[in-house]
């Protein structure tokens, strides 16, 4: 498809900033609210532009979970062109960066779409059953903030006084086990989702399969994948989820550690980052790696970071050939 507007959405709690990008110029920046009203606005103003329509018009901004969320309800509602890319991406694809504000990353999403024209992957809005999945996953990882919220600052307190800690664990014991009745509750629908839909069912099975991972970190891998359809390439799903570490280099002077992005998927990195530790655990294999690696001086970070590199890979190995995870698996002739 030959696009003629490269538009960028730098997308936020409350405001959208968006610039509108032709032949690799910038013509407008704009900012808007993120609300329906904000984007019926911008539809006016772009409407107006010469030879300007839906249909040739790419509209790219960056995976930020629920506040694009409506954002691509109306882009969809109005049949346009919609490509989500990983942060991380567009990020290492702009070179030198001079300053950072919201209008100066929504000049560079829409330069990264025109300058990835010939390859940008347009965005499929996911089944209405995964949808559900993800608004429940959300809610459940919101009722355990809270109830770590209360809990934390009790446990960290009772080394030093217990007796405070136990008066103030008596104060919030109701809500506390209201919240695990709320947690358990949402657990059972997100079971009940999975268990109604043939495919969720299959791709859930196969995923925690893999040793080490888990029942909460697979319906994020699920989600996040888009049921492993959006994201394909164990590599690109590394680096969405900070696990693939960069080098920072320039000629033969500058060499620096190789480190990872801190524009990730924070969630899915710290799920990832659980699934590692349990795998040098449960897994033979992988506890004979992470022993072999720390003995040879490795740092330990490193190699748990390696660890859960490993386990990304075996789990889209596993999609990809549609089987249960097996130590010893031998590809038939």
């Amino acid at each position: 498809m030959n696009y003629l507007y490269f538009i960028g959405i730098d997308v936020s709690k409350n405001t959208l900033d968006v610039a509108v990008v032709k032949d690799g110029k910038l013509l407008f920046h704009v900012q808007i609210s993120n609300d329906v009203e904000g984007l019926k606005t911008l539809f006016k103003r772009l409407k107006s532009l010469p030879d300007f329509s839906v249909q040739q018009a790419v509209f790219c901004m960056e995976h930020t979970g629920i506040y694009n969320q409506h954002v691509l309800n109306f882009l969809h509602e109005q049949q346009a062109n919609v490509c989500l890319e990983s942060a991380v991406h567009i990020k290492y694809s702009s070179g030198l960066q001079r300053g950072k504000n919201d209008k100066v990353d929504a000049i560079r999403i829409g330069e990264y779409a025109y300058e990835k024209r010939d390859k940008l992957k347009l965005w499929k809005p996911q089944r209405e059953v995964v949808q559900q999945l993800g608004y429940l996953a959300g809610l459940r990882n919101r009722l355990i903030g809270v109830k770590n919220q209360l809990t934390v600052p009790i446990n960290e307190a009772k080394p030093f006084n217990k007796k405070v800690a136990r008066h103030m664990e008596k104060l919030s014991s109701a809500s506390v086990r209201a919240l695990e009745r709320d947690i358990e509750k949402t657990d059972k629908a997100i079971r009940e989702v999975i268990e109604s839909d043939t495919e969720l069912k299959r791709l859930f099975a196969i995923v925690t399969s893999v040793d080490g991972i888990g029942k909460v970190t697979a319906v994020q891998m699920i989600i996040t994948t888009g049921e492993f359809t959006s994201i394909t390439d164990p590599s690109k799903f590394a680096c969405y989820s900070g696990v693939a570490p960069y080098a920072y280099s320039s000629g033969t002077t500058i060499k620096g550690k190789m480190h990872v992005s801190h524009k990730a998927n924070k969630t899915m990195k710290t799920l990832l980052h659980m699934c590692a530790v349990s795998a040098i655990q449960r897994d033979s294999d992988m506890k004979l790696y992470y022993q072999r690696k720390i003995e040879e001086k490795k740092p330990k970070m490193s190699v748990l970071n390696a660890v859960r590199n490993k386990l990304i890979w075996r789990v889209f190995a596993c999609v990809r050939d549609n089987r249960l995870y097996q130590k010893k698996y031998e590809i038939s002739a």
